[in-house]
């Protein structure tokens, strides 16, 4: 210990985890901003995945419209080659007719023979005439039947319209949305990072210019030894008058930051790699001894008047050291209570 309190002075400042915790966060904000994007992203496409179901059902009932109206084109078709053939027998049966009748005129003889003959003529140019009129009553009952054929499939053909510019609309939304959620995000990310270096300015205000506190990246940084005992989890007198300052400053920054933005203090515990385990103490590892730290020190805060909804109680270890280093200058080093203000 006495070692330790030469050499406390002597501790340099190390902008390297800083920056990692920086680049840390960013990440953490970027894969945020992402999730909540892909979760919008998701049920959009739930509706437009319907929407193309529609779609695909119209598209097949328009398949098969068209087929239909193909097939009675075509029987159409083959009635009017009929109609054409009837009407071509139907003249030449009339010029038979004639034929007859003249030659009846100019043969006496001949005269009854040719007019059972034209008779005859006559009987089967009348069925020639009934079954003209059935083709064509059947011709045009094919016609009204394309007609509301032609009806629905432009019917079709506007929903199918409709649909795509729900679709195109839909995809606006998203992208209209994503950029709005981008920005609001960015302002909320701004907003709370000027909150932070205000209150982090008014720490080292009030706790002064002392070697055991430095601000690292997004964090405010101070040795263990400020608050604990070694190996031990209750305050000492001189920290408790150290957390009545940040508590002051905590209770000040409730005011001062919008309801309606979510944010937390975390209190982060950290140890050196010594184990503590086997020294007769109540603690069985170095993660429950930092962990029961930063809890003391936010009970602490919240008897000061901080409200606990505020604060985060975080211990970890000897997993996350500032200094890999084997000397009792790292090992100090690595020992530290840390204070972060995030978003909730």
């Amino acid at each position: 210990m006495a070692l330790a309190r030469i050499r406390r002075g002597e501790s340099g400042m190390n902008y390297w985890p800083g920056f990692v915790d920086a680049l840390s966060t960013l990440i953490l904000g970027i894969i945020f901003l992402l999730t909540v994007f892909v979760v919008v992203q998701f049920y959009l496409q739930q509706e437009v995945a319907g929407k193309d179901t529609a779609l695909q059902q119209l598209n097949a009932q328009i398949a098969q419209l068209t087929s239909i109206l193909s097939m009675e084109k075509a029987g159409k078709a083959d009635l009017e080659n009929q109609l054409a053939a009837l009407r071509a027998t139907l003249a030449t049966a009339e010029s038979e007719r004639d034929k007859a009748k003249s030659e009846a005129a100019s043969a006496g003889a001949g005269a009854a023979a040719a007019q059972g003959q034209v008779t005859a003529l006559t009987s089967e140019l009348e069925g020639e005439k009934k079954l003209s009129a059935k083709a064509l009553s059947q011709v045009e009952i094919l016609n009204q039947q394309i007609a509301a054929l032609r009806r629905q499939l432009a019917a079709l053909e506007q929903a199918l319209d409709v649909a795509e510019k729900k679709d195109k609309d839909s995809q606006a939304r998203i992208a209209d949305l994503g950029q709005r959620l981008n920005l609001e995000l960015a302002n909320r990310v701004n907003e709370l990072k000027r909150y932070r270096s205000d209150f982090f300015g008014k720490l080292r205000e009030i706790l002064g210019n002392r070697p055991d506190m430095r601000i690292v990246g997004d964090r405010f940084v101070l040795q263990s030894e400020v608050f604990f005992d070694t190996g031990k989890a209750d305050l000492k007198p001189e920290g408790r008058a150290e957390m009545d300052k940040v508590a002051s400053a905590l209770v000040q920054l409730e005011g001062q930051i919008p309801a309606d933005l979510q944010w937390v203090l975390r209190v982060d515990g950290h140890t050196d790699v010594r184990p503590i385990s086997g020294t007769g103490g109540p603690f069985k590892s170095n993660w429950d001894l930092s962990a029961a730290r930063a809890i003391a020190v936010v009970q602490y805060l919240i008897s000061k008047g901080v409200q606990p909804k505020r604060l985060v109680a975080a211990g970890f270890g000897e997993y996350q050291p500032i200094d890999t280093g084997t000397t009792e200058d790292a090992y100090r080093k690595n020992r530290r209570i840390e204070f972060k203000l995030t978003e909730r």
